[in-house]
């Protein structure tokens, strides 16, 4: 098998994201990214502002944009409670939609590399799928180079979104706390 044959479906992933970076650059749509358009958005637009919400996490996760950035934008126009139950909501919706885009275009790419760091390692989510993901998402939280290497390892949808749902409450919360803090002590809310 031809080295290019045998890596297409990864530079597949890699041309989709660099493209989709290109068009969010190029239009301006990049420069919205911001906890004030987004904590502005909430508040002027209770339900449609959330629905939006959930789709530029989901937009902004597949081009690299923090999720803490929505995070601190839905405390800040929230609170910490509603603000942490949007996000969770949020956040969970886009690590499945960036599972499922990266996945069709992607496939199992990881698993088809000949490497034997890379076996080891999806050797070890193949033993404990949910409870892999429970770790990782407590580590990494949505960061999306993640979900893209979850995406293309082979996983199936269901240990994936279970280790998900269950991996991302606690730094949520915890992140939930920071920014009600630190908004109190810089008077922002």
């Amino acid at each position: 098998m031809s080295l290019l044959r045998k890596y297409q479906r990864l530079l597949a992933v890699l041309l989709f994201l660099a493209i989709l970076y290109a068009v969010f650059a190029l239009t301006g749509l990049k420069e919205h990214f911001t906890v004030g358009f987004l904590q502005q958005l909430i508040r002027d637009h209770p339900l449609g502002g959330l629905l939006v919400f959930v789709l530029l996490f989901s937009l902004g996760n597949l081009i690299q944009i923090p999720g803490w950035l929505f995070l601190a934008a839905a405390v800040l126009a929230l609170g910490r409670g509603s603000g942490g139950l949007a996000t969770y909501v949020a956040a969970s919706v886009s690590c499945v939609m960036t599972f499922l885009v990266i996945r069709l275009v992607g496939g199992d790419a990881l698993r088809r590399m000949d490497n034997r760091v890379a076996n080891y390692l999806l050797g070890r989510l193949d033993q404990r799928p949910v409870t892999s993901i429970v770790v990782l998402r407590m580590l990494f939280q949505t960061v999306p180079a993640l979900n893209y290497t979850l995406a293309m390892s082979g996983v199936r949808l269901r240990p994936y979104l279970t280790g998900t749902l269950l991996g991302l409450p606690l730094p949520i919360l915890l992140y939930c706390l920071f920014f009600d803090y630190l908004a109190k002590v810089l008077k922002l809310l």
